[in-house]
């Protein structure tokens, strides 16, 4: 089952700091989408989409500075093989309207990423 990088965030104490360094350091821009704190990045790189969001937790772990989604086609076969592998789940597939399936899991390092079964192949 392959899985590519589509997605990152960064994770921010102080979203508008961060997207000014982003927006200056890299020319990055940014527009609001979904919940507070979230702004969806356009970066140069084709295909791979990016955020600047609000700091959080999932399941009980503080999230990472940068966070990474892995693109599959099956979400159901990634969460076995996540556990089947030594990985745990987080928080369990959840729809993100208009995106896909959302599972965030714990690799066997200690990681935190998340894997999404997306409702359109990638660009």
């Amino acid at each position: 089952m392959p899985g590519g990088l589509r997605h990152f965030a960064i994770n921010a104490d102080d979203v508008p700091r961060a997207r000014r360094f982003y927006e200056t350091v890299f020319g990055w821009s940014f527009a609001p989408w979904g919940p507070p704190d979230f702004f969806s990045a356009e970066t140069p790189t084709p295909g791979l989409r990016g955020a600047v969001q609000g700091r959080r937790s999932v399941g009980g772990q503080a999230m990472p500075g940068i966070e990474v989604t892995f693109g599959v086609e099956d979400i159901a076969a990634a969460v076995a093989a996540i556990e089947a592998n030594g990985g745990k789940v987080l928080m369990a597939p959840f729809h993100i309207q208009g995106v896909g399936r959302l599972v965030w899991f714990q690799d066997t390092e200690g990681n935190i990423a998340g894997a999404m079964q997306y409702e359109r192949p990638a660009p």
